[in-house]
């Protein structure tokens, strides 16, 4: 990755600031000294006095993903205000931080580290919401694990490698364990791949494909690990894996590589990367050569392209193709989550993103945590005893590997925007299958 510039001036800063005032939660008697880093925002807090302890957005606020983190950062601040501002009695602030790389847009490795090490240097920090990416995950959990004060706490509202929390084939030597040299102190409140890669493969069957070529994004490990778990739960489903490819992010175009695919007769066409990994000329190419989405080769995706800037960057090739998300869409939640994302409507003023929700559950499950305890070991206690009763995005408990109890995935539709065509709860035993590709 691109080294990290020494000052990012980008948009999605400036964004954070003009959401803090917009909001009324601004610094102004904080009581709590931003992170010394020109990857934060400014300290955000609307309460009464002044805050006594801070958590931490750590999302990619540059490229393609920045709506999303925007709104994943403004459900956050909803969930702050809702509970006003505070935890267990004790006063919350919060700062947005971003783990992008402003050349590339991409998750930069030199800014996940520097980011951690910020976050564990900084005594009044007792959580860390994010990351996005599991790459970016991967970095920071071992830095914060072994934070003074027993490690700080991690929730992650859209990660989803197994290897983050649990073993695989795909892992490298040593993990999951590796990544906490000290104490477990994450969790997420998303289903990892396993299931997603199940839930896509099952409803692959549901539609009738008998035969599908899978694409990754070369060096990726998440992208070659969700290409994996769909071969896994495709094969226990009888679905024939026509090939299994990767494609070079960088290329200019990729009709060579589709004709290869045509090659083979598939009936459809697994994506697994993100959209800012070329996915709009990979989505343009796969129609001019193979046909549209809604024709003989059907077009699948996990969640790294189920988001509006692929419609927006693909224009009408996205149109039909299929892109599933981990959990549940903002349409299907019902009680707090429907409410929460009434307010998200409210103020982003269009579609409320996926993952949105999720970071609101992920601060809900943090504050839950810092209230039970003031000290950054036992919030990491606390958090590895979380139970859910009706929240944000439904009932769950956090399992001792940091998964949720729970693993529905949503398979949703490219229009004008991603529209939910289905649920799905793939079973035990075919989310084991996807897990030991």
């Amino acid at each position: 990755m691109t080294p990290r510039l020494p000052v990012l001036a980008s948009a999605a800063l400036l964004l954070i600031g003009l959401i803090a005032i917009v909001s009324g939660a601004s610094a102004a008697g904080a009581g709590i000294a931003a992170i010394d880093s020109p990857n934060c925002g400014a300290v955000q807090y609307g309460g009464p006095g002044s805050a006594q302890a801070l958590i931490v957005s750590d999302l990619p606020l540059q490229g393609d993903s920045r709506q999303r983190s925007l709104q994943m950062n403004t459900a956050i601040r909803l969930v702050l205000e809702g509970s006003n501002w505070q935890a267990g009695g004790r006063k919350v602030a919060f700062q947005a931080c971003a783990d992008s790389n402003a050349k590339t847009g991409l998750w930069g490795a030199a800014e996940c580290r520097a980011n951690a090490r910020a976050y564990a240097a900084d005594p009044s920090v007792l959580g860390v919401i994010g990351t996005y990416h599991s790459g970016c995950a991967e970095l920071m959990i071992p830095i914060l694990g072994k934070a003074p004060g027993g490690g700080v706490a991690m929730v992650s509202p859209g990660n989803t490698l197994i290897c983050l929390t649990q073993t695989s084939p795909s892992c490298p030597t040593g993990q999951p364990a590796s990544l906490y040299p000290k104490r477990h102190n994450y969790a997420r409140v998303v289903p990892n791949d396993a299931y997603q890669g199940a839930g896509l493969a099952s409803f692959a069957k549901q539609r009738g494909i008998e035969r599908a070529y899978v694409l990754y994004a070369g060096k990726d490990p998440t992208s070659l690990g969700q290409a994996r778990t769909f071969r896994g739960g495709a094969g226990k489903l009888g679905i024939e894996i026509a090939g299994f490819r990767a494609w070079n992010a960088s290329a200019s175009s990729y009709k060579a590589l589709m004709q290869k695919v045509a090659m083979t007769s598939p009936d459809a066409v697994l994506l697994a990367g993100l959209t800012e990994q070329n996915g709009a000329r990979l989505i343009k190419d796969k129609v001019a050569v193979l046909g549209p989405n809604s024709g003989g080769v059907k077009l699948l995706a996990p969640d790294g392209f189920a988001q509006q800037s692929t419609i927006d960057l693909a224009g009408s090739a996205a149109k039909g193709m299929f892109a599933s998300v981990p959990g549940r869409v903002p349409q299907n939640l019902t009680g707090p989550g429907k409410k929460l994302v009434s307010q998200l409507q409210a103020e982003v003023n269009g579609s409320v993103e996926l993952y949105a929700p999720y970071a609101g559950q992920a601060a809900s499950v943090l504050l839950s945590a810092i209230g039970h305890s003031g000290e950054r070991a036992g919030v990491i206690d606390a958090l590895r005893e979380t139970k859910v009763t009706n929240g944000i995005t439904g009932s769950f408990r956090i399992l001792p590997s940091g998964d949720p109890s729970v693993g529905p995935i949503t398979v949703s539709v490219a229009k004008k925007t991603f529209v939910p065509v289905r649920e799905v709860e793939p079973g035990q035993a075919l989310v084991k299958a996807a897990r030991q590709d």
